[in-house]
């Protein structure tokens, strides 16, 4: 293989990663199926697609495989699933995000359209929010109620968010990472997580720091800004768990 191919490889890892985790609900998880994908391409001639593309397309192949040996009572098909976080997520246009899991182009916009109104209805919950910037704060939860959730609460310090999730037994954390002087969110959140279990998002307006592989970093990670579409997808996925693991 090329050394600008492999470079193109290395450079696509952090995107491979967020999908992967968010695709199987966890970053162990999440993080083998890049592994073996990359150990994959790297002995293939390279294609016609984007070395990022690449990735994206054997590891919706592998979690496929996963899926099937471990079947799911999921309310969405495997496909739309991918389909939506290869575009809300991911950023990608429906007409590439078709190519790569080789769907026709005007059934993949159907399915997106349709999974997009289903999970509307079957994955609403309570959602605490922890930011600490009050306007910031307030835009997102208008973005939790369009999507059809209810606010638990909104925590502006790792302090408030520990207080408030004891308080109100959220459905759901929505943590930005880094609270300024209020602390931060990660530590929140692990705090949080030795009394409950609870599914978690976490935004930052620097994911490539949160998806280096090198140690222990979430499943599930958005990037600021993000739209109604991108919360409902990355919420449907945390809730019902992803692809389930034999």
């Amino acid at each position: 293989m090329p050394q600008s191919h492999r470079s193109e490889l290395i450079r696509a890892l952090p995107y491979a990663r967020r999908y992967a985790r968010a695709l199987t609900g966890s970053q162990p998880c999440g993080d083998l199926l890049v592994a073996e994908s990359l150990r994959e391409l790297v002995t293939q001639p390279r294609g016609r697609s984007s070395a990022r593309h690449d990735l994206y397309r054997v590891i919706s192949v592998k979690a496929a495989a996963l899926e099937k040996n471990a079947p799911h009572n999921h309310t969405l098909p495997l496909s739309q699933r991918q389909l939506l976080l290869l575009t809300a997520l991911e950023g990608l246009p429906s007409n590439q995000a078709a190519e790569i899991l080789g769907i026709d182009p005007q059934i993949a916009v159907q399915q997106i359209d349709d999974a997009y109104k289903t999970i509307r209805s079957v994955s609403q919950t309570a959602i605490l929010i922890i930011e600490d910037e009050p306007i910031i704060a307030m835009d997102i939860e208008d973005l939790v109620i369009r999507c059809g959730h209810t606010v638990a609460g909104i925590a502006h310090t790792q302090a408030d968010a520990i207080a408030l999730a004891k308080e109100t037994k959220p459905g759901l954390i929505l943590a930005d990472i880094n609270l300024g002087d209020g602390g931060n969110g990660m530590d929140a959140v692990a705090e949080i997580m030795r009394s409950m279990s609870v599914p978690v998002i976490f935004v930052t307006a620097y994911p490539e720091c949160l998806l280096t592989g090198n140690t222990i970093e979430p499943a599930f990670v958005i990037t600021k800004p993000f739209d109604p579409l991108m919360l409902a997808v990355a919420t449907y996925q945390a809730i019902t768990g992803g692809v389930p693991v034999p």
